[in-house]
């Protein structure tokens, strides 16, 4: 390796139809001294990422709440998945969402839930093509960001897109299967198809050329890797041991996604006549977990690469009634947050919340496993995990359970619980996290101040 080579960030691995971005390397950071004349000291800054996770139907309170505040606490059956990271997170109790309450529009609580979740702004009332919510706030970072990445942002969920129609009393679909808002009446809808996602992406150069490569992949079974390897071998002759072994791994890590989708369109077809079935890039109802750490895997990449620094992603939209018979609940979802003081259905809930804790646990381990620097890919992130709903049964909008995990580049203070006044906006932490990734504003939806704490 040549010690003064370097390379550009924005180095692409190339071939027909593909762009695959690299992970940061030390070939490109700039040397002690070009980084001292630009005025950056002889440290390298890495770029802060934020992303939002949206899980449906609130929670058991009682068994998400830890009893103690600051660094001592408890960490309850919910949030037990997360033990071995509990220095990695923050657990913000008090938080509220006001303008997910009727405040006079009547009943549709799960439609705004998701509306209200990122926005911070009353959903109007309707089920036609006149919707109105807010600018969410990843999109508010996009718009000062986005021009950085290749993608500004990077919308994920494992539910399939409803834009039109009537969901929840008298409220569009849109309103309940969005949590991302490019503009007051423009939602942006998430993707659920990993394939999709991963070609999206890793694809490269003209439509016609990308379609190209896609027949060849699948003609001749060939990874998308394939494409690129000539420029990968080229690429690692030059670089140190350390890059090269990065570089290795995280190729190994684009292959293993796509194999893992790779499976589970070879296991979940569809039939579309008696000698003839279709693939289908969504997993299997009871691969469940798969699809969800498979959607987080793709976020990972994505802010690996920092092909974007804004993603969202709803793991299911509010009012979801799946069953959860893999972890032995086979009760609808919904259904069971209308608990009406049931122990046994509250117990089912706790049940299916930790589920979700246990896959957001992997993707938090997935972060902390990627080194940047002297630290880790989570520690330049700020990820918020949380539900627009707190108890189900009551539908209650206010001590929202919310976590936020990672250290948004050494500007936050990881590893406590923390208990805000009643009734304080959660778009107060909206706020600071957008002042974090550089984007000043004074205020964002309903706040009325910045969550300062947190630091």
């Amino acid at each position: 390796m040549n010690p003064r080579w370097h390379i550009p960030r924005r180095t692409f691995l190339k071939g027909l139809g593909t762009a695959v971005a690299l992970p940061v390397l030390e070939a490109m950071v700039a040397p002690p001294k070009v980084l001292a004349a630009a005025g950056g000291g002889s440290t390298q800054i890495f770029p802060k990422r934020m992303a939002f996770v949206y899980v449906p139907n609130g929670a058991n309170m009682v068994d998400w709440t830890p009893q103690a505040l600051g660094n001592g606490f408890d960490l309850p059956f919910i949030l037990q998945p997360l033990q071995d990271m509990r220095s990695d997170f923050q657990v913000l109790s008090g938080l509220a969402q006001v303008k997910a309450r009727a405040n006079g529009d009547g009943a549709g609580d799960h439609a705004r839930a998701n509306a209200t979740f990122l926005t911070g702004r009353q959903a109007r009332k309707t089920a036609g093509a006149d919707i109105r919510a807010g600018i969410s706030v990843d999109q508010v970072a996009a718009g000062k960001v986005g021009t950085l990445t290749r993608f500004p942002s990077l919308e994920l969920s494992c539910d399939p897109v409803r834009q039109a129609g009537s969901c929840d009393s008298g409220y569009s679909c849109a309103y309940q299967f969005n949590i991302a808002w490019k503009s007051d009446s423009t939602p942006l809808p998430p993707e659920a198809n990993p394939r999709l996602v991963f070609e999206r992406l890793f694809s490269g150069g003209a439509d016609a050329q990308a379609r190209e490569a896609k027949l060849k992949r699948d003609r001749y079974n060939k990874s998308i890797l394939d494409f690129v390897m000539e420029d990968a071998r080229q690429l690692r002759s030059n670089l140190g041991l350390t890059d090269q072994r990065k570089l290795d791994e995280y190729l190994t890590a684009v292959r293993e996604i796509e194999l893992r989708i790779d499976r589970e369109e070879k296991f979940n077809q569809v039939a579309v006549g008696p000698d003839f079935k279709k693939p289908v890039g969504i997993p299997a109802k009871e691969n469940y977990a798969n699809h969800i750490k498979m959607m987080y895997d793709l976020m990972a990449l994505a802010f690996q690469t920092d092909t974007t620094r804004v993603s969202t992603f709803m793991v299911a939209h509010d009012g979801s009634n799946r069953s959860y018979p893999f972890i032995g609940v086979s009760d609808g979802h919904h259904d069971l947050s209308h608990h009406g003081q049931n122990e046994d259905k509250k117990k089912k809930i706790a049940q299916i919340n930790r589920f979700h804790l246990e896959q957001y646990a992997y993707f938090l381990n997935k972060l902390k496993g990627i080194k940047e620097g002297s630290g880790t890919l989570l520690d330049n992130c700020m990820v918020v995990y949380g539900s627009g709903i707190a108890d189900g049964n009551s539908h209650a909008h206010h001590d929202l359970p919310v976590l936020l995990a990672g250290r948004g580049g050494g500007t936050l203070t990881p590893g406590r619980h923390q208990k805000f006044p009643k009734e304080t906006p959660m778009c107060n932490l909206y706020v600071s996290m957008l002042d974090r990734m550089g984007v000043k504003v004074d205020r964002f939806g309903d706040s009325n101040g910045k969550l300062d704490q947190i630091a």
